[in-house]
């Protein structure tokens, strides 16, 4: 099983200072999350993935450069987004930026495709929200064909020219796609929220599968029973349908130090940053959502172990990713919680999947 963390580059308003003023700057964000990102290289994760969005209050909007700047101050830590919004991208720009990220990191890109929660990059690049589902899935065969031709013509056959569903990309004939990456199959995960069509699709392109637990993870075992039913219809063989999870966190020694710490940062990002206003978020909602059956990941390294576990047992999980550095908290406090899950909860969890 896997380990990684991920962050949005969040930019949490300053509510005690000048209005609209922020309690970092994006370059502050950018340099801590390269610093994370080496810390977790040298404690031993797996992967570190970069979100992108298109606004004010979050630092990232060109994750693939982050990525590259990450690379060269890591050594083996894989390298994702998290996601590409892939709707309103361009599927050869996409391939041929991240085959040049594999190539500067030594063969350790990946490519997380998703529609994206936030709608601002649909106006910004032309698009409407309204074709989002055409637009993704379009774009994603065609990104799918790029990773295994390096010459593409699109439509690929006669009788995909009036396919059941509008084509989101212009026609290519004998498209060359260059560079080419290191890797002979580059990663290409599908992020997925709670659509059951989203997980079938997924099973049947066989592309390994990534959702955000912000419930408990009992709402979804359905749904990835679909996404390899799917799969196992289509062909595909069971070690390809891999299912990596996602959640918010953050560890300390104790569960109430963590709660205790955690909460007045995590409040902020609920409040100032997530896709519809919150309003007010009391402790009693943020112990609930950290408690059993809830989607926060926050605790003493035991408990998050018997969380992650239990996840493992219901969905089959191959991947776990920490969403890290929320809201306005320190970055020590952030980097000694990822210490705690590089040093104790992943080996814990490794040692009980192998036993």
């Amino acid at each position: 099983m896997d380990f990684g963390i991920f962050t949005f580059g969040e930019l949490t308003r300053d509510t005690s200072g000048t209005p609209g003023a922020l309690t970092r700057s994006a370059r502050q964000r950018t340099e801590e999350t390269i610093q994370l990102a080496k810390l977790a290289d040298q404690a031993g994760l797996d992967v570190v993935g970069i979100g992108e969005h298109h606004r004010h209050d979050f630092a990232f909007s060109a994750p693939e450069v982050v990525l590259a700047a990450i690379a060269r101050e890591t050594e083996r830590i894989r390298l994702t987004t998290a996601v590409t919004v892939l709707s309103t991208a361009d599927p050869a720009r996409v391939f041929e930026q991240f085959a040049t990220l594999d190539i500067v990191s030594g063969g350790r890109a990946e490519i997380l495709a998703g529609r994206g929660v936030f709608p601002e990059s649909f106006p910004l690049f032309g698009y409407d929200p309204a074709d989002y589902d055409a637009l993704f899935e379009d774009k994603l065969d065609l990104l799918l064909e790029m990773r295994e031709h390096a010459t593409v013509t699109w439509p690929a056959a006669p009788d995909d020219a009036a396919p059941s569903r509008p084509r989101a990309h212009h026609a290519l004939r004998d498209a060359a796609l260059s560079p080419r990456p290191v890797q002979e199959r580059m990663p290409i995960w599908r992020g997925v929220g709670g659509t059951p069509s989203s997980f079938v699709r997924a099973g049947q392109a066989g592309v390994p599968l990534f959702l955000a637990l912000l419930s408990g993870h009992q709402h979804f075992v359905r749904l990835v029973d679909l996404y390899r039913t799917a799969g196992a219809q289509a062909g595909h063989a069971p070690s390809s349908l891999r299912v990596g999870t996602g959640s918010h966190f953050f560890a300390a020694r104790t569960s109430q130090v963590a709660r205790d710490t955690f909460y007045p940062h995590y409040a902020r990002y609920i409040e100032q940053n997530m896709p519809r206003p919150a309003g007010e978020f009391p402790r009693e909602h943020f112990d609930a959502w950290a408690g059993p059956g809830g989607g926060l990941l926050v605790g003493s390294p035991a408990q998050i172990t018997e969380r992650i576990l239990a996840s493992h047992e219901a969905l089959g999980t191959d991947r776990f990713m920490a969403q890290v550095g929320l809201g306005t908290l320190p970055f020590a406090e952030t980097a000694s919680s990822i210490e705690l899950l590089a040093t104790e909860i992943a080996p814990a969890v490794k040692k009980a999947i192998a036993e």
